[in-house]
This record gives structure tokens, sequence and C-alpha cells, in this order.
């Protein structure tokens, strides 16, 4: 057995420092709740840029105030390793957990310098990261922000209570990345999204049914009021300053694809959860994708892990 905790809260949206506090005193919160396992959504830290989806003026070439916002970005987002990753290290190591966040990445040197990486991050209880995954596709709009993820993090933590990885967003419809992780053995995966609609819901929903696996379904929780001040607010969302453009929507997903935590929408809250892991087993004798069901005799499938350096 496992605990969960799901952080549905919101960061600081642009504020490093405040939302590296809140992060330190939420997983405090749920550590003494019983959470083994805390978990936050993409980019939480410093936040996810879902005004790329309302604001008009975001792609506007040569624009200062989306340039503005872009510096802003990149001095509230982390190296990893850096300073913010030692210190959750630390609280993982202290509380004895494990602890998964979404965050944005930037390289000070080398290759990558200059970009911002949608990355995913995992400590396990002795506070090392052991899964550091830059998303390998920006999804649409994204693209305007963040580079290209490589192989390297598609890798599985083997935690006492199975091996863990994790997708972010349309990740989960790259087959190749769902068969990476279905390769390494995952009994319990990390789904991160801006939020999980109605088609996040399906994609979570397909990846526990084909991996036979947990799926944990992470949603941010996001203001219209978190919109940037240098960016334009569309006349629809003006009068609620306080609506949520991200509401969340996290739940948790059985080996067979059905939820066993219904989707919780439009609440910050942390969300407390208990799985068996090793319940999945079993659901292997029906399908295994890396098993009986791969046919290496017929498909060759090969992982590039390189990281550039």
């Amino acid at each position: 057995m496992v605990n969960i905790g799901i952080i549905q809260h919101a960061p600081v949206n642009m504020d490093l420092p405040k939302s590296l506090d809140k992060a330190v005193s939420l997983i405090q919160e749920a550590a003494q709740k019983g959470a083994e396992l805390i978990l936050f959504g993409e980019s939480w830290l410093s936040g996810y840029p879902a005004w790329l989806d309302h604001s008009p003026d975001v792609s506007l070439w040569d624009h200062d105030p989306m340039k503005n916002v872009f510096s802003r970005m990149m001095q509230n987002s982390i190296q990893i390793p850096g300073k913010e990753t030692k210190l959750i290290g630390r609280i993982a190591r202290k509380l004895n957990v494990i602890i998964g966040m979404g965050v944005n990445e930037r390289i000070n040197q080398g290759y990558g310098n200059g970009s911002l990486f949608n990355s995913l991050i995992l400590f396990a209880p002795s506070g090392d990261i052991v899964v550091h995954h830059r998303k390998l596709m920006p999804t649409y709009t994204e693209k305007l922000l963040y580079g290209q993820g490589d192989g390297f993090g598609l890798i599985t933590y083997p935690a006492r209570f199975g091996r863990i990885g994790g997708l972010i967003c349309w990740e989960h419809w790259m087959p190749h990345a769902r068969q990476a992780l279905h390769h390494d053995g995952e009994l319990v995966h990390i789904a991160l999204w801006p939020s999980v609609h109605e088609v996040h819901q399906l994609a979570s929903r397909h990846y526990a049914f084909e991996g036979r696996c947990f799926v944990i379904a992470i949603g941010q929780m996001m203001k219209v009021a978190d919109i940037p001040d240098e960016l334009t607010i569309p006349n629809d969302l003006r009068r609620g300053s306080d609506r949520y453009i991200l509401n969340g929507g996290s739940c948790i997903i059985s080996p067979t694809g059905t939820f066993i935590l219904e989707p919780v929408f439009d609440e910050e809250k942390i969300i407390l959860y208990g799985i068996e892991p090793q319940d999945a087993i079993g659901e292997k004798m029906t399908l295994d994708t890396a098993g009986h069901y791969y046919r290496p005799d017929i498909f060759t499938f090969d992982i590039n892990r390189g990281r550039p350096e």
C-alpha cells in the first residue's frame, strides 16, 4: 500500500521564492496527513503558462510585453540540480517521502542555454533526484516558450511499492514514449496535465489500461488574476478575475482503466488516497504490452536515452 497526496493547489505564479515556500508548506502538510508519494502538476514551479491559450498577443513578433513575460518566466525557473532542488531533496529525506513535481527548467550554460524546458523531477526518500524528464515535444503554443526534451528521463524509479515513472501532457499520445515506460516495468504512472478535462481523462485511462498500471493524473489550478499584467485579457474573462482558467480535475485510475478516485474540479486542496500497486500485476495476465503482446519477432523498438551536453 502507498498513500498518495496530490497537491491540487495553485503556485504563486511567476514568483519562485513564494512558490517554493508554498510547496514546502504543502509537502509538510501532506506528509503529516500520511502521504508517502506527494505530487504536483505540470510546470507547478513557478506556474503553467495557460495564458498562451487565452491572451491574443502572445505570438506577436518582437512584442515587448511578451518578451518581458518570457524574461520573468526565465528568472523564476530553476536549474536542475540547483539550490531549489537541494531544498526539496532535503525535505524529501527529512520526511522520508517521494516527491514528484513539474517545473520550468532553465540551463545557464551549454546546450539548451536560452531555452526553457517543461520538466518533471522525482525525488526519492533519500533526497536524490531519480527521474529528470524534459517534455519531448512542447504542445502547440508551448513551442513559443519551451525547447524539445530528450530520452534521458524515459525511465522508472524502483520505489518500495513498485516502479514509478511519468509523462507530461500530450506525451501521452506519443506511442513510443508510452512504450518506453511500459518496457521499464512501471506499476505507478504520474500523468501531469494543465487540467484533467475529459480528453485528458481519456488519455490517462487509456494509459492505465494499456500499461496495466495505476495512473495518478494531476491537474493545475489557475485564475484569470494570474495572467501576467503585460498581456491582454480577452473580454470574456475580464468580468471574473477569480474565475478558474485551470480547474484541476486530478484523479486516480486503476489498471483496468476505471476511476478509483473520480476527478476533483474547482477545489484547491490536498487530495489523499491509498492504492496497492501490486494489484496491477494480475492485470498483466490478459495484456502486457512489453511481454507477450510485444512480438519482438515482428516489431523492433529502440530508445536513445542520451542527453545533449
